[in-house]
């Protein structure tokens, strides 16, 4: 296994979680990328995205059908946010785009999670690489993040008609 998913599988374990990580050969970088590797929907796919409040990371959990509201999150965290950029991803969570996952960072982070992601059964999330997923609940992921459960996603238009 790589280096980076060893130590997500070791931190699940840590946490006393019940997925295992595991690597595939097609590229699980994207949400539809992982979706069809895994032969689950886009909506179970977990997507870790990195904003900055001020300088201050904050990982924000949502499924992959949505996109996270920069004005809903800019409102909930009390000020400007903006997504931060590939080395600013690397260096807060010591993962790379496509491959960060929800646990194992080296500092802690906040962690919102969209409250759509409970609508789930099972979700898979990322496990270090853009090749490694780790399958678990949305209520597992709540309790091993220690995320906050708040409404982040972007209004679905066709939701209104």
């Amino acid at each position: 296994m790589h280096p980076n998913a060893t130590k997500v599988q070791e931190t699940l374990e840590s946490l006393g979680a019940t997925g295992s990580v595991v690597e595939l050969d097609a590229s699980t970088r994207t949400a539809g990328e992982a979706a069809a590797a895994i032969g689950t929907t886009v909506a179970q796919i977990v997507k870790s995205l990195l904003f900055l409040h001020g300088d201050e990371p904050v990982l924000v959990l949502v499924s992959g059908i949505h996109r996270v509201s920069l004005p809903k999150l800019a409102e909930h965290l009390g000020g400007t946010v903006r997504r931060a950029d590939a080395d600013t991803v690397k260096r807060a969570t010591g993962f790379v785009i496509g491959g960060a996952p929800p646990v194992g960072h080296p500092k802690p982070l906040g962690v919102l999670i969209d409250r759509a992601l409970l609508d789930q059964t099972e979700i898979w999330a990322a496990a270090g690489t853009p090749h490694a997923v780790f399958r678990t609940t949305p209520e597992e992921i709540v309790r091993i993040t220690h995320g906050e459960v708040v409404d982040m996603r972007e209004r679905d238009p066709a939701a209104d008609r």
